[in-house]
Parts: C-alpha cells; structure tokens; sequence
C-alpha cells in the first residue's frame, strides 16, 4: 500500500527541511528534475577542497524528495565528495537492487526503503542526491581545469 512510504517519519522530515533558500556565492548549482512527477531539487554548494563548507536548496518535490532532501541537508556540510557521491550509490541500490540502506549519519534513509516497491517514486527520492554528486562536479571539474593548463 502506498501509505506504508508516507510513514510517520518521513512526513515528520518533509516537513522540517533545514536549509531552505539559496545560497549568495556559491562554488556550484545543480538541478534535479523528475519528468515522471514533476519534483525538482535546486541544491547550492560551497566546498574548500573536498569537503562541504555550506549548503542550501530549493526544494519543489513531493513528501519523498522533501523527505531525503531534509536528511541531506541535515548532514552534507562536513562531508567529503567521495562520501556523498558513495551515499548517492547506496540509496540508489538500496531502491533498486534491495540493498542495505547507509550506516552512521546517513542511518535515517531507512525511512525512505520502502519506496523500493514504489518505482515511481525512485526519482523523486534520489533528486537531492542527484543534484550534489553534480555540483560536486562541476566544483571539481573547475579546480582541475587550471592546474591542468598549468602542467
């Protein structure tokens, strides 16, 4: 039933997003866009070296985007792009290989494992993870670029 995804929890997450809004200066933006329920995650990123020094979004999603938007932001400053692009592959196993969901800080994401059986949903739900592995990228790419033209 679909209710089982909508549980407690993740209505509770939906509706307590931290870091709302956009931010001033930041090193990257990425978009995320669902075609199949119209969701959309604008995410702002600010990274020295690897690690994420601030963070904001843009949330225009379902309860499920909103959902794994909030854990995102709940805990992506501090982490490394290796981390979050590997948190990006777990959630995306956990939905469609039935993997196990992530561990430590990210522990709350088994909240949003029964959207397995709900493919529909997959993208929605993976929006936020989408749109950081990509500013992470570009952030990455940008930094690369010069030492390169130097070498």
């Amino acid at each position: 039933m679909l209710n089982d995804i909508y549980n407690k929890r993740i209505i509770e997450l939906a509706g307590n997003i931290p870091r709302l809004g956009r931010l001033s200066a930041p090193d990257a933006s990425a978009t995320a866009h669902s075609k199949l329920c119209g969701s959309t995650v604008k995410v702002d990123l600010k990274m020295d070296g690897d690690t994420v020094t601030d963070f904001a979004h843009d949330v225009k999603a379902c309860a499920l985007g909103q959902a794994s938007s909030s854990i995102m932001a709940s805990h992506v400053v501090g982490s490394t792009a290796s981390e979050l692009r590997e948190l990006r592959e777990t959630v995306r196993k956990m939905l469609k290989e039935n993997g196990a969901p992530p561990q430590g800080k990210w522990e709350e994401i088994k909240f949003l494992e029964p959207v397995r059986d709900y493919k529909a949903r997959h993208a929605s739900t993976l929006l936020t993870f989408d749109a950081v592995v990509d500013a992470i990228g570009q952030i990455e790419a940008r930094t690369k670029q010069p030492a390169a033209a130097q070498g």
